[in-house]
């Protein structure tokens, strides 16, 4: 079965603290731009070395990230990103991110983050 897609709502992407900062305007584009997508348990969601380079923000569910070379390293929550490294440097996945339980994530392309994520991260 394949997910279902369906957009982001500003509401669910207020609640990711990275973006709360983001003006209104600029998180209703967002908003417009991202995809929802609901995911199984045990869902791969990133793999470690893919060179996707989409953004990823977690509205439900728990996920975990691991690393080939050092195992276990977090547990990802609702409101929490992933995705950034490789959306923001053009590199390869750093880690690889599996749905714990069932999850919904919204994520956008490149060029969205570019012009409308890039910028909180610049400023860190």
């Amino acid at each position: 079965m394949s997910p279902r897609f369906d957009p982001a709502s500003v509401t669910e992407l207020q609640r990711a603290g990275v973006l709360a900062g983001l003006p209104g305007e600029t998180l209703a584009r967002l908003a417009e731009r991202m995809r929802r997508a609901e995911h199984p348990a045990g869902t791969v969601l990133v793999r470690e070395g893919d060179r996707d380079d989409r953004f990823y923000v977690l509205l439900s569910g728990v996920a975990a990230v691991s690393q080939s070379d050092l195992g276990a390293r977090r547990v990802l929550r609702p409101g929490e990103v992933f995705g950034e490294v490789a959306a923001t440097m053009g590199i390869p996945r750093t880690a690889t991110v599996t749905a714990v339980t069932p999850c919904v994530v919204a994520s956008c392309d490149r060029k969205t983050f570019d012009e409308l994520v890039r910028p909180l991260y610049a400023d860190g």
